[in-house]
This record gives C-alpha cells, structure tokens and sequence, in this order.
C-alpha cells in the first residue's frame, strides 16, 4: 500500500505537525489579543497583537505553498528526503514564530529556513513529476 509506505508516512506525520503549527499560531494570536484587552475585529492598537497576527497569517500562507509540494515531492521524488525538508520547514516556521513574537527584526532566520525548504520541495516535486512524465511517456 503506497499511502502506508515509511516515506509517506512522514509526509503524514510533517502534514500533522504542520497542521498543529498553523493552529499553534491561531492560539498565540488567541491568548495576546485577551492579554492585551484586544477584542476582534480589531487588528491593531498592539504592537505584539499585531507581530501575532503576522505570524499566523503569514504561516497560513506559506502552508498554502508548502503543503501540496511536500506531497507532490513525497509522492513523486519518493525517498526520505522530503520528508526531512518537510520537519525542516516546520522547524523553520517555530523559530520564525519565536523571532517575530520576541522582536520583527529576528524573524529572519526562520523565514529564511522555511523558504529554502519550501524551495527544496518545489525542485524535487519537479524531478519527481518530469520522471514520471518521461517514464510514462517513454511506455
């Protein structure tokens, strides 16, 4: 069964993860918007309101992105190798989390590893799915 093979596996368990991250980042912006008396619709008024709802809308969008590359590289590329980048990027969207939250300017290096990462997919999704092309085609 492909879908139970270790390497989708991972792509599973990564999608999860991803998945808890994203709610995650609707917590975070949750609990500062009640710790600063913040109730929504608003959207500004707090500095650290405000850095919360960037780091969710922006995670949210680069998920968008993320996500069917990693099942198109798990599927297509095959092998661990992205899975691994997919724990990467997931790594890479906590410490962008952590960074924002703590000051806007030190965001960088989190958003520089998930942006690599989703890079990295999008190669081998394309390897991937060329191969597949040109064995099918060549059948």
């Amino acid at each position: 069964m492909l879908l139970a093979a270790p390497t989708t596996l991972l792509a599973a368990a990564v999608t999860v993860l991803a998945a808890l991250i994203c709610l995650g980042t609707a917590m975070l912006v949750a609990r500062t918007r009640n710790r600063h008396g913040i109730a929504p619709p608003a959207m500004t008024g707090c500095p650290e309101v405000e850095r919360a709802l960037r780091v969710q809308g922006n995670t949210v969008e680069q998920a968008l992105i993320f996500l069917p590359l990693l099942w198109m590289a798990a599927l297509y590329f095959q092998g661990w190798i992205p899975g691994i980048i997919g724990v990467i990027w997931c790594v890479g969207r906590i410490l962008y989390a952590a960074g924002y939250m703590a000051e806007p300017k030190k965001r960088e290096v989190g958003f520089a590893i998930s942006a690599f990462s989703t890079l990295a997919l999008a190669i081998l999704a394309i390897i991937g799915i060329s191969g597949a092309w040109i064995a099918t085609a060549a059948s």
